[in-house]
């Protein structure tokens, strides 16, 4: 029996594009319910949410098959990585990366050997069903989905070095801290901010890799829609729990 299909980097390369949200609220049940509202992918946030290795844990059983989990990982830390790995995540979204070496490296982390340095465990954990998937070694490297996050000027900078890495399915930009290292804090809407996020999804997707960004402005979110990126954040669980907590406040 081989590694469960991982039908989200299968539709990366489909043309279509992907719709999700952010999870941040590190809460298992606000996962089971935002993966049951029709999103095709879900961030589980590590670097920025609450979330610890039982947590992301917790949140992939919510999640199921419902929606794709997406795990991001606080940083590139090898360790870290083969344990989201080995609980169970199939696409491990990478921030801060800032150069092809960089690049390289997280692709040997998610990989088996030969083709990288993922440590031989999985037989003891949820990936491999705890052995029920008997040919999971062999079929895994296949199913894993790796995406680096691009949000700085030197990320940028070396777009063209980390597309020319194998083994990278997409690239996602960061425009809220992008926007900061251009001098614009709390400006991802900047036109010059805008200038600078538009033309690497159009140089990621020349290159024959998927693009993906996170936004909460409707209008900026239909315009990426519009040029066709392949997976496409539209807000998260606190952004979408808060606004409507406010909007029914306020109706009183």
């Amino acid at each position: 029996m081989p590694a469960p299909e991982n039908r989200f980097k299968k539709r990366l390369k489909s043309g279509d594009t992907q719709i999700g949200l952010w999870v941040a609220l590190g809460d298992p049940s606000a996962a089971e319910l935002a993966a049951r509202t029709g999103f095709d992918w879900l961030v589980i946030d590590g670097e920025h949410g609450p979330n610890g290795l039982r947590d992301v844990l917790a949140q992939l059983r919510a999640v199921g098959s419902a929606s794709h989990p997406v795990v991001r990982v606080r940083d590139d830390n090898r360790a870290v990585i083969k344990q989201m790995l080995d609980i169970g995540a199939q696409t491990i979204l990478i921030p801060m990366i800032e150069s092809g070496e960089q690049a390289r490296q997280a692709v040997r982390s998610v990989l088996y050997p030969p083709n990288g340095v993922r440590g031989i465990g999985a037989a003891l954990a949820r990936a491999s069903g705890y052995g029920a998937v008997t040919d999971y070694l062999k079929s895994a490297n296949d199913q894993i989905c790796l995406l680096l996050q691009i949000e700085s000027r030197l990320g940028i900078e070396s777009l063209d070095e980390i597309l020319a890495v194998e083994g990278v399915d997409g690239i996602f930009i960061g425009p809220a801290d992008l926007a900061a290292d251009m001098g614009y804090l709390g400006q991802p809407e900047a036109p010059e901010v805008q200038e600078v996020v538009l033309d690497a999804l159009s140089r990621i997707r020349a290159a024959g890799r998927a693009a993906g960004i996170l936004t909460s402005a409707q209008s900026l979110a239909h315009k990426y829609a519009d040029i066709g990126i392949e997976f496409l954040a539209v807000g998260s669980d606190v952004g979408v729990l808060g606004a409507g907590l406010r909007r029914l406040r306020g109706g009183f």
